[in-house]
């Protein structure tokens, strides 16, 4: 069964934030001249992530032996047609010393969930919140939330005090840390798995 997202995900920080272009609005979806293979490599150069330069759109135009303005009118298209939904980053918090990360589960009764869900995600310290199906007798939790921190007590304070505040010390939870990431990154959809060697 597919998750259920209720909320929200963090925020991805502004393209400006990076001096990445966005990609720019003047541009109409109006078609593309990129070739099927050149549309299988775009797709497989985004999956990898912007190049860091600002000019990204541009950089990857060379890859391809094409114009930036055909590689920004093909992500609006896909964007038009909602196979792009967002260009966001993924940030690895662990080499930003957000090294205690906590996932709390709770077990809340499903006609309360929407209601709980929205209270968790409206938090600040909240990053991730959703739904998944329970897995009886094994598994009784069916709402996930991430909470990231530098400090172990800090999170399990942070975790008390939105219970509280909140109200839901009734509630059945756990808060699982994690102890390693082995892997962090955006989806994959493409068939290449890489395109280009990058040191």
């Amino acid at each position: 069964m597919m998750q259920t997202p209720l909320s929200k995900s963090p925020e991805p920080l502004s393209p400006a934030a990076l001096s990445i272009s966005p990609v720019p609005a003047e541009i109409a979806p109006d078609g593309t001249s990129l070739t099927p293979e050149q549309q299988r490599e775009l797709r497989a150069y985004l999956e990898q992530g912007l190049p860091l330069s600002p000019r990204p759109y541009q950089e990857i135009a060379a890859r391809l032996n094409t114009c930036e303005t055909e590689v920004i009118k093909q992500i609006r298209h896909w964007q038009q047609q909602n196979l792009i939904r967002r260009l966001g980053l993924v940030v690895k918090h662990r080499q930003l010393g957000y090294c205690a990360n906590a996932m709390v589960v709770w077990d809340i009764k499903d006609q309360d969930i929407n209601h709980i869900a929205g209270q968790l995600s409206a938090r600040p310290e909240v990053s991730l919140c959703y739904q998944r199906p329970r897995r009886l007798p094994h598994w009784r939790y069916n709402l996930f939330c991430m909470i990231h921190g530098k400090d172990r007590e800090a999170v399990l304070k942070q975790i008390n005090l939105l219970t509280r505040e909140l109200k839901l010390d009734h509630i059945n939870k756990d808060v699982l840390f994690s102890y390693k990431a082995f892997k962090q990154q955006g989806a994959r959809y493409s068939q290449r798995k890489q395109v280009d060697e990058r040191a």
